[in-house]
């Protein structure tokens, strides 16, 4: 395992946002969703592109909150422009579990 150094963690912004859209993404190499991530007003809403299909669904998506990094530059994936990265846990059958708070916090809240 290689080390960081705590400057190096606080570079890195994880925040929690809500999905406030979910919709399916025909055009992905690999099953996914675009997701609307809204962040409140310290960061906005965000576009993000998620291969999470194996354990959720659009409508299950609706309102969940979700950790990701939100200080990532914006990658063009296909026709999306993902503006953030939800994090996840792959499972040994490869399906992602999404990283959630456990209870429900301000959207925009900065892991420390």
């Amino acid at each position: 395992m290689n080390t960081i150094e705590w400057n190096d963690f606080q570079k890195v912004e994880l925040r929690v946002g809500t999905i406030i859209a979910a919709e399916d993404f025909p055009e992905a190499r690999k099953p996914a969703f675009k997701l609307q991530v809204d962040f409140g007003n310290a960061v906005g809403i965000r576009k993000s592109s998620a291969q999470i299909t194996d354990l959720y669904d659009t409508k299950s998506l609706l309102g969940k909150q979700v950790v990701a990094v939100v200080n990532f530059p914006p990658k063009q994936i296909g026709p999306v422009m993902s503006e953030c990265l939800v994090t996840g846990f792959h499972r040994e059958d490869g399906a992602v579990v999404l990283a959630v708070p456990d209870s429900k916090v301000p959207d925009g809240t900065r892991l420390t």
